[in-house]
């Protein structure tokens, strides 16, 4: 798949159908991440590659999409190294559901609830009371086609030159 498939193929998955995630995909999908840019190139970001029914299970506790994944990726954050550290994450994450799209599988965003339960989760994946837990990636196969949610229309939100010039 293109990346521009990738983009247009891109939905958000929160339950998946029993699949098998490779170490080279797993791989690959970590690799997108750390090719993502960083601010002033100070690479903050780390990686959790999961891939055990018991880690995920347990992470099921804190967002239920873990429950039925068959991996997933946690992005873990230094936010002395670099004041940018929440927008590297972003891109880190996105370049990962990109390639995870574009290997034939789903993922969602876990952030949100992240953030109620971030000590929580830290400890089942033994992060560093000093970094963030920014951003989980569940990892699997969509049960079914999911089509990308509603977008508003290209030529409502892009402008030319100017604010509000179409």
């Amino acid at each position: 798949m293109d990346l521009f498939d990738a983009i247009a193929n891109r939905a958000s998955v929160r339950a998946y159908a029993p699949a098998d995630v490779s170490e080279e995909d797993l791989r690959q999908i970590v690799d997108a991440g750390r090719r993502a840019p960083s601010g002033a190139n100070r690479q903050p970001l780390q990686f959790i590659a999961i891939a055990k029914r018991e880690t995920l299970d347990a992470l099921a506790a804190v967002q239920e999409a873990f429950a039925s994944a068959s991996a997933a990726v946690g992005i873990v954050a230094d936010p002395n190294a670099s004041r940018w550290w929440l927008e590297d994450a972003s891109a880190a994450a996105q370049n990962m559901l990109l390639a995870i799209t574009a290997l034939g599988y789903a993922s969602v965003w876990v952030e949100g609830t992240l953030l109620k339960r971030e000590g929580e989760a830290k400890d089942l994946l033994g992060v560093p009371a000093e970094k963030r837990l920014v951003i989980l990636l569940p990892i699997g196969k969509a049960p079914q086609p999911t089509p990308q949610a509603d977008k508003k229309p290209l030529d409502e939100v892009m402008f030319r030159e100017k604010y509000g010039l179409r």
